[in-house]
């Protein structure tokens, strides 16, 4: 794929989203952004038994502000995540977003990232809630996530001056 160019997958996931829209009553809710290239993403997650009484995403939604990149790894992300557990959702990373859409220009890589990690604020969100026991990778995972908002708010704060 030539860079700056996109797949047929992602202008397919552009052209028409899957789980588009806010979720009434979410068990979770993961908030990212990033303000240098201006992306917002609010991911919602509904978490609910199996069967095996194992808890499984059972469904998902989102609402992006974002550029094409942004938006079709967004839908993605609903579409590799419904129905998996949580300890297989944590496994989405954005390697995986960024290889099922049939790649990603080097300069959109980061809205692959936005999509993960708006997942994984998501799942944190829905075990803190619940008073549960959050796993080491995902605690590693948000703290990192909380750093980097930090440190872009402090350069952003810097550069209005």
């Amino acid at each position: 794929m030539p860079n700056g160019t996109y797949s047929k997958k992602v202008i397919e996931h552009f052209s028409n989203p899957h789980n588009y829209g806010k979720m009434k009553n979410p068990s979770g809710v993961g908030r990212v952004g990033n303000i240098l290239c201006g992306d917002v993403l609010c991911l919602y997650i509904k978490v609910e038994k199996n069967k095996k009484g194992k808890e499984i995403i059972k469904d998902i939604s989102y609402e992006t502000f974002g550029c094409v990149a942004a938006i079709s790894t967004s839908s993605v992300v609903t579409d590799l995540t419904k129905g998996k557990t949580l300890e297989q959702a944590l496994k989405i990373d954005s390697k995986k977003v960024v290889k099922s859409l049939g790649g990603l220009p080097k300069i959109k890589i980061h809205c692959s990232l936005l999509a993960a990690d708006a997942l994984v604020e998501a799942i944190y969100d829905y075990l803190s809630k619940n008073k549960r026991k959050i796993p080491k990778e995902l605690e590693k995972k948000h703290q990192r996530i909380e750093k980097e908002k930090k440190e872009i708010e402090e350069r952003y704060k810097k550069w209005m001056k």
